[in-house]
């Protein structure tokens, strides 16, 4: 399987400018916390990614982010052996979203206190 494509937070806003998706794979008290605030965002968390990603367009570049990209990187190449050719994942995660002074709901904050969940959300 050839390698995943990448991008930063920066080149993401580009993207999803130009009609790309953002799908954000933390799990959903970590997006409660801090949210990514883009239009047509799609919440498909790590433990629902199995059973659901069938419902993620096929037809739309699709960019998979998390917390740091660890998590979303494998979350892109789940999709990519399941047949998805437009999808990218966000390196660096909503932590250098957040440095970048991107729009976000909630409290920045909680990435200081927050526990890293790790690659399977804790």
């Amino acid at each position: 399987m050839e390698d995943a494509k990448e991008v930063c937070p920066t080149t993401t806003q580009k993207l999803l400018k130009d009609g790309a998706i953002l799908v954000d794979v933390r799990e959903r008290d970590e997006i409660d916390a801090l949210a990514f605030d883009v239009p047509s965002l799609i919440i498909m968390p790590m433990s629902e990614l199995e059973s659901r990603f069938a419902e993620l367009p096929k037809d739309v570049p699709l960019i998979l982010a998390c917390r740091k990209g660890v998590r979303s990187l494998k979350a892109t190449y789940f999709l990519m052996f399941h047949g998805y050719t437009n999808v990218t994942n966000m390196k660096f995660g909503i932590e250098r979203w957040v440095v970048r002074g991107f729009p976000v709901k909630g409290d920045p904050g909680v990435l200081e206190n927050a526990p890293d969940t790790g690659c399977c959300g804790g």
